[in-house]
């Protein structure tokens, strides 16, 4: 049997956030694609990144995980180019891929910077990809994926530290009676039941969960953008907090890889603002980020497909 072809760069694909607060509405407009969308909700969420210092860190982030990746790869002796492209904002991913094209790219591996997949989530940055590569044509690399792993156990593992950061907030004789709450992102009802995506975040929550030794914990979900009218991932983190039964909550927002606006905003304003009025004790444990176990993970991965 042939031997597998060897990835030989990386392209890590985002999200993307405006860096300055010139570009929030036509970001936004980039994220719509021409959906309508009511105007007072339009600017009410202009209004967060206002509140954020008009700017999303977003692309920091990801170029910080990008370059704490290129320094994992050095030392496993697996140093391909590492490109960061965006689906909503610059640099974008037809750009990327471009200059990886340019420098002699032939087979790349797409690595998408979520880990756990829907529509939303996953195969909409694939066709952003196919679409760039499209427009590319002949010259265009080869792009593949890695397999899921949410479950794998350098990822759950650092989720599960970043948790213990919150707890060690927390005096002794409280962790015990703090509720653990994992979050993710709610997306439309029909396209959660069309993929592995609310199986994915249970298997992640179980897992980081038996790490930390706790047996009770629940599920909300956050950040949701579509019609009231429409069926979505419930509950809402925000009637979780009114309807609890404990007066501390640790919140783990599994559902994000860094510190971006929907954390910032949904759980450290919104959601916090909610479990003061209810007198609850909020305390949100940190994203993955670029912590040196989720990094070791992604180089693990880069190295199985570019040796």
């Amino acid at each position: 049997m042939a031997a597998k072809a060897k990835c030989d760069a990386v392209l890590m694909i985002g999200f993307g956030g405006p860096t300055r607060a010139d570009e929030v509405r036509p970001f936004l407009d980039n994220v719509l694609r021409g959906r309508p969308i009511p105007r007072e909700r339009y600017e009410e969420v202009a209004h967060h990144y206002d509140l954020l210092g008009g700017r999303s860190p977003y692309n920091d982030l990801t170029m910080r995980q990008a370059a704490a990746l290129r320094t994992e790869l050095a030392k496993k002796k697996a140093g391909v180019p590492v490109a960061v492209g965006m689906r909503n904002w610059q640099p974008y991913v037809a750009d990327t891929l471009r200059d990886l094209a340019d420098g002699g790219a032939r087979r790349v591996l797409g690595f998408i910077m979520a880990a756990h997949r829907s529509e939303a989530s996953f195969e909409r940055y694939q066709a952003t990809v196919n679409d760039a590569r499209v427009a590319l044509g002949e010259g265009a690399p080869e792009v593949v994926y890695p397999e899921p792993w949410h479950d794998h156990p350098l990822f759950t593992t650092a989720v599960a530290s970043r948790a213990r950061e919150a707890y060690s907030r927390l005096d002794f004789p409280d962790r015990s009676r703090a509720r653990l709450i994992f979050t993710a992102h709610s997306i439309p009802l029909a396209m959660a039941q069309a993929g592995p995506y609310v199986e994915q975040l249970t298997q992640s929550a179980r897992i980081v969960a038996a790490d930390l030794g706790i047996d009770t914990w629940q599920f909300a979900y956050q950040s949701r953008s579509g019609s009231p009218r429409d069926a979505w991932l419930e509950p809402d983190i925000k009637e979780t907090l009114r309807s609890l039964d404990a007066k501390i909550a640790v919140i783990v927002p599994l559902g994000f890889l860094c510190d971006h606006v929907e954390v910032l905003y949904d759980l450290d304003i919104e959601a916090a603002q909610v479990a003061r009025a209810a007198g609850i004790r909020m305390e949100r444990a940190p994203t993955v980020g670029d912590h040196p176990l989720f990094i070791e993970m992604m180089a693990s991965i880069v190295a199985a497909h570019s040796r």
